[in-house]
């Protein structure tokens, strides 16, 4: 088969290689024309083979992960998939970190072939290397911030439509905008970098709360909440059921719930099913909290495969809150909130650095 999808695997453990070649192998669409040991070979295959996605281990000899993936983006840019484990919290934020360094997305080891959950864990992976193949990633030098990446969206989605496009204008029968009282936010592929872009460009004493719905691989949670309050220097944490939203921290929904806030501000987890493929889902929080807060939300949409989160913003918008989305240019993937523009759901497009003054503006 032509135009099949090149991989080259960044991994110590000859096992855990062998697991990810003969899983990817496995598919049609996919050949693995690589094996790299350590991150010094990692480097060295991604210029000579120039492949079309690497998947990365994090804690390797000779030159770790994260600054395989730094100097890769800088030379021969090319979409990487960490594939990591959560052994530890250092493991977590390396792995983390090269999000931030330019890889795109954020997978857990595959477990035994007989292990629980391995055919699961086994088509995501096959999945997630075929979707970001379509990613066009560009080069990163230096610690300058993310680099404009585009893709065209599967195919499951609707075409892109031009960055320069204008806001949509607001409907005259929506109810009048009230002063903000709460910000909802949802993301997913490339979303761990633009939330650290936005919470970045906010003050910590930001007067009202936020709470986030990101898509990440299990186990990967805590760390990367953790992770996201220390890089940014904002108040953040895993939203813990039954507890009251307050101004100036960010809340992020749990693992494999959905996370609901009632009209006191109080969060509720949920176990419905799965919308869109994701629990939790940025469409159930951003149903609940336009129902709870109605003309004083500010609804949030940025980079991410899918469209989670676009019907949610129906909602937003009929209560009479304010729609924000990333812009094409500074998204990784033009999904979530490229649909939300062409389905007239959004208000304003702006570019990542853009938003943090937006919803500043908005407070005040």
């Amino acid at each position: 088969m032509t135009n099949r999808i090149r991989v080259l695997i960044a991994e110590d453990s000859a096992t855990a290689r062998d697991l990810i070649a003969g899983t990817l192998e496995g598919d049609d669409d996919i050949e693995v024309v690589g094996l790299a040991k350590d991150g010094i070979e990692a480097v060295e295959k991604a210029l000579a083979l120039k492949p079309d996605v690497i998947t990365m281990d994090v804690n390797m000899p000779r030159l770790s992960g994260l600054e395989a993936t730094r100097r890769i983006m800088a030379e021969v840019p090319t979409p990487i998939v960490i594939v990591s484990g959560t052994a530890s919290m250092r493991d977590t934020a390396f792995s983390l970190s090269a999000l931030s360094a330019g890889a795109l997305s954020l997978l857990q080891k595959l477990p035994g072939p007989g292990a629980d959950g391995f055919e699961s864990a086994a088509r995501e992976l096959v999945t997630t290397v075929k979707l970001m193949a379509r990613v066009k990633v560009v080069r990163r030098r230096g610690e300058r911030p993310p680099a404009v990446m585009h893709t065209a969206p599967p195919a499951t989605t609707t075409p892109t439509r031009p960055a320069t496009s204008p806001p949509q204008s607001q409907d005259s029968r929506r109810p009048p905008r009230e002063k903000v009282r709460a910000v909802a936010i949802a993301a997913s592929t490339g979303g761990t970098t633009a939330l650290h872009t936005i919470l970045l460009g906010l003050p910590r004493d930001y007067a009202v709360p936020i709470v986030v719905v990101q898509h990440m691989a299990a186990g990967f949670l805590d760390g990367f909440a953790r992770w996201l309050g220390e890089a940014s220097g904002a108040n953040v944490r895993v939203a813990v059921a039954g507890e009251t939203l307050s101004p100036g921290r960010v809340y992020i929904a749990p693992e494999d719930n959905h996370l609901e806030v009632t009209r006191e501000g109080r969060v509720v987890y949920s176990r419905r099913p799965a919308v869109s493929g994701f629990r939790p889902s940025g469409t159930v929080l951003f149903d609940s909290m336009a129902r709870s807060y109605g003309a004083s939300l500010v609804g949030v949409i940025l980079t991410g495969m899918g469209r989670d989160g676009v019907d949610g913003l129906r909602t937003v918008r009929a209560a009479g809150g304010l729609v924000i989305a990333q812009d094409e240019a500074t998204s990784i993937v033009w999904g979530m909130n490229g649909a939300a523009v062409l389905e007239g759901l959004v208000d304003v497009v702006l570019p990542l650095p853009a938003i943090a003054q937006r919803l500043i503006e908005e407070v005040r």
